[in-house]
Formats: C-alpha cells, sequence, structure tokens
C-alpha cells in the first residue's frame, strides 16, 4: 500500500481497534484473475497476536483460489470523504482523507467444528447490541444443517500488516479547523465520522 511517512498508522493497538471497528472487509485473491468478496472479517486473538477469520458461500467463484497456504489480501475499509480545496486559509489542491488497513495473510482451512464456532462468534458480535438478540444456538438446528454444507469457512494468518491515516496531519491549525467544521456540516454521516478521526489523530496540535 502507498503510505507516505506521516500518514502511516502501525501501531498494535490502532490496528486492532480498527479491525473490530470496521470489520465488513474486502478479500482479495488470485485465480485466473484477481477476485474479491465483501464479507465480514473478524479477529481471534489480541493486539500483539492475531488471526482472522471468515467465511464463503461455496457458489462464490473465489473458494476456488482459496486453498491451504493461499496467500490473500485483506482491506478493512475506514471513514473517507472528499476535502474541497475552498475550505481552506488560502487556496490550495483538493484531496480525500481517508482510514484504512491492508493484511497480506495465508489461508488455513476450518474444520466443520471450527466453522461452527466461528458462526457462533461471529453472530454473539454482531447480535449483542440488538434489543432482542437472536444467538447462534438458537437458530434452529435444522436449519443450520441445511445451511452449513453451503460455505467454507477459513482462518488468515497474517504475515504482512499496514494502517494508514489520511487525517490531514502537518496542516495548518486554521486549516484543519475549517475542514473539520465542513465535514461536520455534512448530511453524510461517515464524512461527519471522518470529521472525528480528524479531531482525534490531531488533537494536540488544535489544543494550541
Amino acid at each position: 500500500m502507498y503510505r507516505p511517512e506521516k500518514y502511516k498508522k502501525d501501531n498494535e493497538e490502532f490496528i486492532f481497534q480498527f479491525i473490530k471497528k470496521h470489520p465488513f472487509a474486502t478479500l482479495i485473491s488470485r485465480s485466473e484473475n484477481l477476485v474479491a468478496t465483501h464479507i465480514p472479517v473478524l479477529l481471534q486473538g489480541d493486539a500483539v497476536s492475531f488471526q482472522l477469520y471468515a467465511h464463503i458461500a461455496n457458489h462464490n467463484e473465489q473458494l476456488q483460489s482459496l486453498k491451504d497456504g493461499t496467500e490473500v489480501l485483506v482491506i478493512f475499509h475506514g471513514p473517507n470523504s472528499y476535502i474541497s480545496s475552498s475550505w481552506y486559509e488560502n487556496k490550495d489542491i483538493s484531496t480525500w482523507d481517508y482510514q484504512a488497513v491492508h493484511i497480506n495473510g495465508r489461508i488455513k482451512l476450518q474444520t466443520k467444528q471450527e466453522l461452527e464456532k466461528s458462526l457462533e462468534s461471529l453472530v454473539k458480535y454482531f447480535e449483542k447490541d440488538q434489543e432482542e438478540p437472536l444467538y447462534y444456538s438458537e437458530i434452529p438446528q435444522k436449519m443450520l444443517e441445511d445451511h452449513l454444507p453451503l460455505i467454507t469457512g477459513f482462518w488468515i494468518e497474517p504475515f504482512k500488516i499496514q494502517g494508514i491515516a489520511k487525517l490531514h496531519q502537518k496542516y495548518k491549525t486554521e486549516d484543519i479547523n475549517r475542514v473539520v467544521k465542513e465535514l461536520k456540516k455534512s448530511d453524510d454521516q461517515i464524512a461527519q465520522k471522518l470529521a472525528e478521526e480528524m479531531e482525534n489523530e490531531n488533537s494536540e496540535k488544535l489544543k494550541e
């Protein structure tokens, strides 16, 4: 991933928390051509040492490329937005600010038992905040038995991890404040979230 030095974010805790907050990822592998699927990808472990897990449908063409040892690229996307040059104190060039984490890893296919455990964890992760959560153990057994043969689960063992946060670091305080103000005015919730991230990233400068 192209990463100017000032935007690199390789802190282990940042990476770990970013993936937890933005689990809907892009999984890329190579078959005859590059192929990609957009799926939830979750963590197992801690910030110092973790692996990823996910599953895809068996009729997905990408499955043909997912063998033990296959290298894949997983991209986790954070908030992003266009930044208009009209927002700056003086004329400048428009840009796009964003956050992302790229992980290169190797596939290890799951056993049936591992897949079931992963699905149980995945459902719990996303259901726990629902008003009336429906957990994996509460899904009718016949439904599970019909569904499980149709999907394949896998682990991803990371060997290269890169984070980036392009949030107007090194810009003048006045320009950062102007950009944050405009993003907060937007009707786009993603732009509003980017404003929060920009304030957090530049908090020391904004105190000056």
